[in-house]
């Protein structure tokens, strides 16, 4: 009989964005070790550039966090998983980033079969940003 996660997607993606809005590598630590309490693991990773070149490195960098940090396997199955929920919301934030220059947070969150992705990111030129957040779930079977 397969053993039911105590939290749902909407929990881990909770999760994952709670990770994402910490400001600072201390505040990322104390988030992650609560979760980790919990029972969720989790991972985050900075990122930065223009948007559009930035997508693939976003991407990227966000399948690296998540597997070193053994939220994933090193196999398609988990790479495809965080790389689609990265995709995913980077969707949602796309329209108001293409163009324009972007700079923030992935925070990646996992607890049994639910996998959640937020980004968190300032968007704009110079001073003048505007905030954004996309936010995605997946399901992987639990041995990835």
């Amino acid at each position: 009989m397969l053993e039911k996660s105590p939290f749902s997607s909407i929990d881990i993606g909770r999760a994952a964005l709670r990770l994402a809005l910490t400001a600072t590598r201390a505040e990322e630590q104390q988030v992650k070790e609560l979760l980790s309490h919990q029972g969720i693991r989790a991972a985050a990773v900075d990122f930065g550039g223009d948007f559009i070149p930035s997508v693939v490195k976003i991407m990227e960098r966000a399948v690296v966090a998540a597997q070193r940090q053994g939220l994933v396997s090193e196999t398609h199955v988990g790479a495809g998983a965080v790389a689609g929920a990265t995709h995913a919301a980077l969707e949602q934030v796309k329209s108001k980033a293409v163009g324009f220059n972007v700079g923030g947070k992935i925070g990646i969150a996992r607890c049994g079969e639910h996998v959640c992705v937020a980004i968190f990111m300032g968007v704009g030129v110079l001073n003048l940003n505007e905030m954004c957040v996309g936010l995605a779930h997946r399901s992987v079977p639990k041995g990835e």
